[in-house]
């Protein structure tokens, strides 16, 4: 069991040592920074710039997410540029707080019309770095694989989480819900690449207001919503009862709030259904290693 480690302002605290050790993992996967289009152009975002690896003994592979709207109608000589930045940047971050890697994961929701694009960067990225590139894998991206396409690397990580739009109207968990998941992965065995499979621990709320608006608040559970403050309509979706503040955001009476969260029991469930399901050795990589979510379960829970 490895773990993604998503926080640029702060390396893992010791509870979160704490856990990655006594599961026995061996890989942190960090988030190193993202590229997103700025005045048309891809620029570094979000840039890791404290981080401490005596903290957690750990083999540390750098992640670096990349927007899909950075690959639409990109050119040749900007897609060279971008390769050059993105290897550049990753090499003195792992240089300044890491050391040696031997893989480069980039985090991307390709589609089909920047598969193109986005493959050939892969390709210059490998050729440029002389490391192993791999990828992540969406859901939607094995189960029309014949028009997102196959990405040149020798393994992915499937995002066995966010099934559907947590913006949408459906009255599922869209995090993850275990009927959604099997729809995408009807045909999992027959994925030409190797893969690792992320399965998610995090929570949030989907907050609506008087006009119908929604947005995401991160890291919620139960135990932000005080009875007095939140009334539960229906299990999962609450009513406020006053004015108040939610992990610094500001909230009126009236809004309605969803929780969507994943609890030890859904986690095993999808942890069957996958181990069932794939014929294939694979190992879990949890997202992510923050004790916010980490302490809602046992580690048995995430063995």
């Amino acid at each position: 069991m490895d773990f993604y480690y998503w926080k640029s302002e702060r390396p893992p605290n010791a509870a979160e040592a704490e856990v990655f050790a006594a599961l026995n993992s061996q890989k942190l996967y960090v988030r190193l920074f993202d590229v997103d289009l700025q005045l048309g152009n891809p620029e570094p975002q979000g840039i890791l710039a404290n981080f401490d690896k005596e903290i957690l003994p750990a083999e540390y592979v750098p992640v670096v997410f990349i927007t899909n709207r950075t690959f639409v109608n990109i050119s040749e000589e900007s897609l060279d540029n971008l390769v050059t930045k993105v290897f550049s940047l990753t090499d003195k971050i792992m240089s300044d707080h890491f050391g040696s890697y031997m893989e480069l994961q980039i985090d991307c929701d390709w589609t089909e019309s920047t598969k193109t694009s986005f493959f050939s960067f892969l390709e210059k990225l490998k050729a440029l770095s002389k490391k192993n590139i791999s990828c992540t894998l969406r859901l939607h991206q094995v189960k029309y694989k014949e028009t997102t396409g196959v990405p040149p690397v020798q393994k992915t990580y499937l995002m066995a989480y966010a099934t559907s739009n947590p913006l949408g109207e459906e009255d599922i968990n869209s995090i993850l819900d275990i009927s959604l998941l099997k729809d995408y992965l009807q045909n999992i065995n027959e994925y030409p690449v190797d893969f690792d499979v992320a399965l998610p621990l995090y929570s949030w709320a989907v907050v609506t207001n008087h006009l119908g608006n929604k947005l995401l608040i991160n890291g919620v559970s139960e135990d932000d919503l005080n009875p007095t403050e939140y009334k539960e309509i229906t299990p999962g979706n609450y009513e406020l009862e006053d004015n108040v503040f939610l992990r610094g955001i500001y909230l009126n009476r009236g809004f309605k709030l969803k929780l969507e969260t994943i609890s030890p029991e859904l986690l095993l469930e999808a942890k069957k259904y996958l181990n069932q399901k794939i014929k294939r050795p694979y190992s879990i990589v949890y997202y992510h290693l923050d004790t916010l979510f980490t302490d809602r379960f046992t580690l048995e829970d995430l063995l």
